[in-house]
């Protein structure tokens, strides 16, 4: 079972803590406006759904023997503009460099969204998950 602990360390500043001992810190301050001196909690699962589907797709490529040299996912959600803010929609955009056989870079994303990403999985089926890819050199 996962286990994370949180921590506050002011009133709307926490620290997210991991099971390997890895943190992040969480949250903003009280100034008006706001400042976020830490990650927004509904954008941690965006970096959760944007890093589970990049570790897929890293290894699934290198199993490939797929020549990239570096990945980005740039990840976006839509949400509700009230309280809870649901995320409607997610979209994650994947920057692939090298010379990479577009077959199999979506047969790697398309494994990851529908088999082996735990967070995206979690999201479904009632937020809409979509993704694209571009390959560049």
């Amino acid at each position: 079972m996962a286990k994370i602990i949180l921590r506050q360390v002011e009133q709307s500043i926490f620290i997210g803590t991991d099971s390997n001992n890895h943190s992040v810190v969480i949250g903003k301050t009280h100034d008006q406006p706001p400042v976020w001196v830490g990650m927004k909690p509904s954008e941690l699962l965006l970096t959760a759904a944007a890093a589970c589907s990049a570790f897929d797709v890293v290894e699934i490529l290198t199993k490939q023997r797929q020549p990239y040299r570096d990945l980005v996912v740039i990840c976006s959600g839509e949400q509700l503009p009230e309280p809870p803010s649901t995320y409607t929609h997610i979209h994650l955009h994947y920057q692939v460099h090298g010379a990479v056989d577009p077959a199999k870079l979506e047969r790697a994303i398309q494994l990851s969204m529908k088999k082996y990403c735990s967070v995206i999985t979690t999201f479904r089926p009632d937020t809409p998950v979509t993704c694209d890819f571009e390959i560049l050199p």
